[in-house]
């Protein structure tokens, strides 16, 4: 049953959604791996990075929310739930406990490196069967390419 209907072929649908799911689930986790050492970070350059790991937690969240709007908007709903999540996340795992600060941006450098490789994936695959969930993609994945080069320029 349909609440809405997508104006997609469904082999077109089949492939965004894909692309937009694995997109949420990346989203969702980097905010939380940004959080989770943004809580953590120690050392001499905790206050600059701190404060820029707040930014890529509100890029995160703002893309997720996109993502997940238009999810909706072609008829399918999100899934951003906890489990799904853990499963689904493209990012490996944060360390837990304190973190010294340049092991935070190279954890950084890791996690925003994993989620541009599959949203550049998404970019790919959406080009043909839906063009406006790819301008998403691109802007986002430009985005996350800004936050990347940052964060490589704070360990270089």
């Amino acid at each position: 049953m349909y609440v809405v209907k997508s104006p997609l072929a469904d082999a077109d649908l089949k492939t965004v959604t894909e692309a937009l799911q694995g997109a949420l689930v990346d989203l969702v986790d980097l905010s939380l791996v940004a959080k989770q050492i943004h809580w953590n970070i120690v050392g001499p350059r905790f206050r600059s990075i701190h404060l820029q790991l707040d930014e890529v937690v509100a890029s995160a969240r703002t893309h997720s929310d996109t993502v997940a709007e238009r999810s909706s908007a072609l008829g399918v709903p999100p899934d951003g739930r906890a489990a799904t999540v853990a499963s689904g996340s493209g990012i490996g795992t944060t360390p837990a406990g304190w973190i010294k600060d340049g092991d935070a941006v190279r954890a950084m450098v890791e996690a925003l490196g994993a989620v541009i490789t599959r949203m550049r994936e998404r970019v790919a695959a959406t080009g043909e069967p839906d063009p406006v969930s790819q301008d998403i993609f691109i802007g986002i994945t430009a985005d996350l390419e800004k936050h990347h080069w940052m964060f490589q320029a704070e360990n270089a």
